[in-house]
């Protein structure tokens, strides 16, 4: 498995889980090195 292929299968599990919020990718030299959640919470 590729580095791309793990890449995807994170993002995938990451937005499964996410309900409300935002998913960064930070790239550097042309590659994704990074991925970042920001989960938010509603309270009604």
């Amino acid at each position: 498995m590729n580095t791309n292929e793990k890449m995807f299968e994170q993002l995938e599990r990451m937005l499964q889980d996410l309900k409300y919020g935002s998913i960064t990718l930070v790239v550097q030299d042309g590659k994704v090195i990074q991925l970042e959640k920001v989960e938010k919470v509603r309270l009604k």
